[in-house]
């Protein structure tokens, strides 16, 4: 699957006076952001958003595996397109900001990324988020419900939900588990 970068301000076009941190922008934002400060500020709160939001994926069954964390670090470096040492850094503030935060910045960063990102940019972002459930093999039902909210939180339709839902549908517990009830 190839993967697309999804950044504002990432063009060739002549740019506006650079926007800064604003008290909009919630403490995990402006946490990751600051660390990506040679980055634009539009493209850092961003990504800070973005890779908070995988992370909150990835926790939603109160374990974050090392195979969801890789997953994250490739994603964070592909979409910001980041050196892997500074995507490192991102997925491990992300995570941090997630054990201290984690239910009281769920739905503040996931409504932030609603009003930053289009509507593609929001069905990337939950894709990616299939893909960090499914970085372990198995979506468990935890990880599905808290992907079904974000979705909702993100806006997103619920065919469009389906509809990525059903790519990752070998990897969810519950098909699996019927599967293997199938096969005696």
């Amino acid at each position: 699957m190839v993967l697309r970068r999804f950044l504002p301000g990432s063009g060739g076009a002549a740019r506006a006076p650079e926007p800064k941190l604003t008290a909009t922008d919630t403490e995990t934002v402006r946490r990751i952001a600051v660390q990506l400060e040679a980055m634009p500020v539009d493209r850092a709160r961003y990504l800070a958003a973005f890779a908070y939001i995988l992370m909150r994926a990835a926790a939603a069954d109160m374990d974050i595996s090392d195979v969801e964390s890789r997953a994250i670090e490739r994603l964070v470096a592909e979409y910001g397109g980041l050196p892997e040492a500074q995507a490192v850094l991102v997925t491990q503030i992300a995570r941090n900001q997630s054990l201290l935060y984690g239910s009281t910045e769920d739905f503040l960063v996931t409504r932030q990324f609603r009003g930053l990102a289009t509507l593609e940019e929001r069905l990337s972002l939950l894709r990616c988020c299939y893909l960090v459930g499914a970085a372990d093999d198995t979506i468990t039902a935890e990880e599905s419900d808290t992907l079904q909210g974000i979705a909702k939180e993100l806006d997103i339709e619920r065919d469009a939900v389906n509809a990525i839902r059903s790519e990752f549908a070998p990897k969810l517990s519950a098909i699996q588990a019927m599967l293997k009830l199938q096969r005696g």
